[in-house]
């Protein structure tokens, strides 16, 4: 194994060991990483780097910070305060949340659509949520991202990186059949756990304004992504012109920077490895990946699969996107939840009471499989070869 790899590794266990210090694991690994390849490669040039990756990172900040900004004008429009009355009474009020939340999830962060999803079900579950069912609400939020370019952030790191973002619709044929099969399990646990409860969840007033503030964002990502290959110029531009008739929650900004930095700094140390030295793309890898991503962070391990290139890109979102699901801290949006609910915090717990969710990886990604085929693209674009040490 070449050093770069190693230290990679090294991070990524970091991260997944260390979740109260992760900025500063990955801060600390991207500035040895740096150490190794400019002082003992000879052909490594930061310069160089940054020129290559300049916009991509530039991008992928931008669009994190506004979807915190998307997320939470969202979240103020009413309409998660609303959802809960049209919940049916026994479990299926629980399995129709969790499709609620896919559906959120496909156009805002996945992050932000379990946390919606969290607070809605501790309200309508009386505070007394299962595990199997806060699995569930992740692997829901996962699945609701892995099929759009503004649902998740591996998709979009996608989308920035010039995979076209009909590649990756596709992967819902995956989350359909997943969520089928988790959702009902899920929603059945919690069922017996504690029904559902909706007294007082009435009189909820929509502020349209908002919902027009969300809407401009994301007709703004993907236009200025069409026209100027910079989609974050417009999430940005179409903000600015909301705080015209709504204000704007900037202090989401402040909450969403840290995580932004840490995610950079991740794909800024992928895009130094040595991707000849990877496993050649194949629908093996890709499912390989999806466990993998259950125990490291997806974002890295997708940045080294844009740089390698040649994958069917709709089966490795899935794969990525909704294998973080299979532990607590395999996705942002399960460290979200487990800062909601701390006894999710528990590996044999999640594993034991969500164990629906790896079942419905396994199933789903076959069938997906079937049905749509491995069709790997080819590498959308060259691989720069003044940063590896091939």
């Amino acid at each position: 194994m070449q050093l770069e790899f190693l230290l990679f590794a090294l991070i990524l266990l970091g991260v997944a060991l260390f979740h109260r210090h992760t900025l500063k694991v990955a801060l600390a690994g991207l500035s040895a990483l740096l150490f190794y390849k400019l002082f003992f490669t000879a052909d490594f040039s930061l310069a160089e780097l940054l020129a290559h990756e300049w916009k991509s990172l530039v991008n992928l900040f931008g669009l994190l910070l506004g979807f915190a900004i998307l997320a939470k004008q969202f979240e103020l429009s009413g309409i998660p305060r609303m959802l809960p009355k049209y919940l049916p009474d026994d479990w299926k009020g629980g399995f129709v949340l969790l499709l609620l939340i896919a559906v959120m999830s496909s156009f805002l962060d996945n992050i932000a659509g379990a946390m919606i999803g969290g607070t809605i079900a501790l309200v309508v579950f009386n505070g007394k949520v299962h595990i199997g069912y806060l699995a569930a609400i992740v692997a829901a939020s996962n699945a609701g991202g892995a099929g759009s370019v503004v649902g998740d952030t591996t998709t979009t790191m996608m989308w920035i990186d010039g995979v076209s973002a009909l590649d990756v619709t596709h992967a819902y044929v995956g989350s359909a059949v997943a969520i089928l099969i988790f959702g009902i399990i899920a929603s059945i646990q919690q069922d017996k756990y504690q029904r559902i409860e909706k007294d007082g969840l009435n009189n909820v007033t929509i502020d349209y304004t908002k919902l027009v503030a969300v809407a401009l964002v994301l007709v703004g990502a993907i236009l200025a992504n069409v026209l100027l290959d910079f989609p974050a110029l417009g999430v940005w531009v179409a903000i600015l012109l909301a705080t015209l008739f709504t204000k704007t929650p900037w202090k989401e900004v402040n909450h969403a920077l840290s995580g932004a930095v840490f995610l950079l700094a991740l794909v800024l140390c992928a895009s130094m490895m040595p991707v000849n030295d990877l496993p050649s793309a194949s629908w093996q890898t890709t499912f390989g990946l999806g466990f993998v991503s259950a125990v490291f962070d997806n974002i890295p391990l997708t940045a080294l699969a844009l740089k390698q290139g040649g994958y069917d890109w709709g089966i490795l979102a899935f794969s990525v996107g909704f294998g973080g699901s299979m532990i607590w801290f395999g996705s942002s949006a399960g460290v979200a939840i487990s800062n909601m609910f701390p006894e999710a915090k528990s590996v044999s717990g999640w594993i034991k009471n969500g164990w629906h969710v790896t079942l419905a990886y396994i199933i789903a990604f076959f069938v997906m499989l079937w049905v749509v085929g491995w069709n790997p693209t080819a590498p959308h674009k060259e691989n720069v070869q003044h940063h590896s040490s091939e």
